[in-house]
């Protein structure tokens, strides 16, 4: 059998294996499902040790092949992203179960009860790049809403999702679950994502998670629904009236407490009525960063005095930039309008914050600005399923069908029409 016949029994194996694991799994009780989670978390904590030495053969791998800074702290298995991974367990497990939850039950004048049911969408694969932490989130959040999953990271984090992966069937495997309910891809070869793509008959959403390259080339060829998370061209706007010291704190955070994730500020939007006030002192907390600044001419004027201060001219595609990087675009705009025709014009619909003391922009900003999360007061860092609530996320989606924003539990469901009755019939003259 050649490689290609090799390959597609592969993925129809795996494909076979969820299908069947799904059935099993959307009538599992809350109960298995929260002992596989955790189950999970106990074997993250035992196993931190084995975690960072598989994951530092990634990282070995990847400094030498010259991987970015930004995708190599993606690929870092920390302590912290380790206890975070398992307290994520944490959390899903101890969210109450969507399945089978009835919505909107109401009495028709025929006699009948008509309302909705949560139900699974079934099987799920995801494609994603660099971060091994989304290995334990798409397991954790796959088990609680009852759908199987086919997960293919990246090769560059192959050891360290390998590893995961064995802790996840451990925890199936201690719940009585089936093993096929979360799997992994197991070769590097980048034409298992086509075969993973165009399987309808076994995978019913496709949700990547990665860069422009990956989710385009998915969004082209996939024959399954696909949930896009695009990039995150994220914007801080400081309004007319606004307290300085909060939007200095905000903006700092938002831009340089990490510079590699999607939630991360890109683009700085200054009312010109506080431009004078704030951008010195932005400045001189980016200066002291290191953070490049690339201004329109009104800010660069503002920030030439800054000491230290690494600043550049902006030019068209600045505006548009996820930099992932110690970089942000800054402009001076002349009204909220402005402000929200730029983010509008230029961001990636992912997440954007206001910073003001005017209620009344603050509720423009947020029914005007056209983004999955929408923010007042508050950094852009923390546009996160963790941080929501939702214990983990599968992704941040910036469509508007089927999910939009940190996809969690509810986003890997869909609602089916159910009827309760006592015996009655439909009349003669009904259409």
């Amino acid at each position: 059998m050649d490689a290609k016949e090799n390959l597609d029994t592969l993925m129809r194996r795996l494909g076979e294996a969820a299908r069947a694991a799904s059935g099993a799994l959307a009538a599992a009780p809350t109960a298995a499902k929260n002992t596989a989670l955790l189950a999970l978390a106990r074997a993250i904590r035992a196993e931190a040790a084995m975690l960072r030495a598989e994951n530092e053969r990634d990282l070995e791998a990847a400094r030498a092949a010259l991987l970015d800074a930004p995708l190599l702290d993606r690929l870092r298995l920390t302590a912290a992203v380790i206890a975070q991974m398992a307290e994520g367990c944490d959390q899903v497990a101890a969210l109450p179960d969507p399945i089978g939850e009835m919505t909107h039950l109401r009495r028709r004048p025929s006699g009948i009860t008509v309302g909705q049911m949560r139900v699974p969408l079934g099987v799920f694969g995801m494609v994603y790049e660099s971060r091994p932490n989304v290995t334990i989130d798409a397991a954790a959040l796959a088990i609680k809403s009852g759908n199987a999953a086919i997960l293919r990271g990246g090769s560059e984090a192959r050891h360290s999702n390998a590893a995961l992966m064995s802790l996840v069937a451990r925890a199936l495997c201690e719940a009585g679950l089936p093993e096929g309910a979360v799997q992994g891809v197991p070769t590097t070869d980048r034409a298992a994502v086509g075969r993973l793509i165009t399987m309808p008959r076994y995978v019913d959403v496709i949700i990547p998670r990665g860069g422009k390259g990956l989710i385009a080339r998915i969004a082209a060829e996939a024959t399954v629904p696909v949930i896009k998370h695009l990039d995150g061209n994220c914007h801080t706007y400081v309004d007319a009236e606004v307290d300085l010291d909060l939007a200095v704190r905000v903006t700092e955070n938002a831009k340089t407490q990490k510079y590699s994730p999607c939630n991360a500020t890109e683009s700085l939007l200054v009312h010109g009525a506080q431009a004078a006030a704030f951008l010195p002192r932005i400045g001189a907390a980016f200066a002291a960063k290191g953070v490049e600044m690339r201004c329109d001419a009104a800010a660069k004027s503002l920030l030439a005095g800054v000491a230290g201060a690494r600043l550049a001219d902006a030019t068209e595609a600045d505006w548009a930039e996820e930099y992932l990087a110690p970089v942000i675009s800054i402009k001076v705009v002349a009204s909220l309008d402005e402000a929200i025709s730029h983010i509008n014009r230029y961001g990636s619909h992912h997440t954007d914050a206001i910073l003001t003391t005017h209620h009344p922009s603050a509720m423009r900003f947020l029914r005007e600005v056209d983004s999955a999360s929408v923010m007042v007061n508050a950094s852009t860092r923390f546009a996160d399923g963790f941080e929501y609530g939702l214990g983990a996320e599968i992704g941040i989606s910036t469509d508007k069908l089927h999910a939009r924003g940190p996809v969690g539990l509810e986003g890997l469901t869909s609602m089916k029409w159910v009827v309760f009755g006592q015996g009655e019939v439909r009349g003669e003259s009904a259409p």
